[in-house]
């Protein structure tokens, strides 16, 4: 008795894997892949110095970068789109004379001990250090508000360059979840035509419009060249006995 062969599930795709550096809040963005995307998305917070490290070792498909916000050079083979701009603040311990200011201009702290980010190994640690008070920190506001403690302070701090949040991808990289991720992150709506899941879409609908068409042209090319036979004939003998009754027949209105 023949059986049905079973039938070829097509592989579902890998997820897609976004890093992002410490101060980046990308739950937003990851609620909107949800909705409109049937596929997974994994995540994980990074340090700054190997985020691009990670991108290019494929361990990550897109990542949110820290950026400078004047004299960026972009590396020939990374793609990258700058998304908002970050204020700079200076942190202090809690009882240092910079917790008596709303804000400060970086001409104010030339006396001071600035640490520096990378020698201390991260912001975490660096917090720590100012908080002993060791010296003062020049960081993001978004980090300092990850790090946060009870016995440090965070200034506005004007007159010193700024950071950007940028999201970053391979140049030339083929995965259409990529761009479809960064068209989220730039704002683009669910049925915005220059998605990639919308292109695919609106292809599909259209090749179904094209077989539609093209079979109701062929039903109709087939009904005009197949006529039905002995129509012609058959009204021709109708209107002929019609003739004959008339010119032999009897009178109307006559028994």
């Amino acid at each position: 008795m023949p059986t049905d062969a079973p039938r070829r599930q097509k592989p579902a795709a890998r997820p897609l894997t976004m890093a992002y550096v410490p101060g980046v809040t990308p739950g937003k963005w990851i609620g909107r892949w949800n909705e409109r995307q049937g596929r997974e998305l994994d995540s994980y917070q990074c340090p700054e110095d190997t985020a691009l490290a990670d991108l290019r070792a494929g361990r990550a498909d897109v990542v949110f970068v820290r950026i400078p916000d004047e004299g960026y050079v972009r590396p020939a083979d990374v793609s990258v789109i700058s998304l908002y701009e970050e204020r700079p603040v200076v942190v202090a311990a809690k009882d240092h004379a910079v917790a008596a200011f709303d804000e400060l201009d970086a001409a104010d702290l030339s006396d001071e001990n600035l640490l520096d980010l990378q020698e201390l190994g991260g912001a975490d640690v660096g917090m720590e250090v100012v908080a002993s008070g060791a010296g003062l920190l020049v960081l993001p506001m978004a980090v300092a508000k990850l790090y946060s403690r009870r016995d440090v302070v965070a200034r506005p701090l004007t007159g010193t360059p700024g950071t950007r949040i940028a999201v970053a991808w391979m140049e030339g990289s083929e995965d259409p979840g990529i761009e479809e991720f960064v068209g989220i992150v730039r704002g683009r709506t669910a049925n915005s035509s220059r998605q990639p899941s919308v292109q695919a879409e609106q292809k599909t609908t259209a090749r179904q419009r094209t077989k539609e068409r093209q079979s109701r042209s062929g039903a109709a090319a087939a009904g005009k060249s197949t006529a039905k036979p002995g129509r012609s004939a058959g009204k021709g003998s109708a209107a002929s006995k019609g003739k004959a009754n008339r010119k032999g027949g009897k009178p109307r209105g006559t028994r």
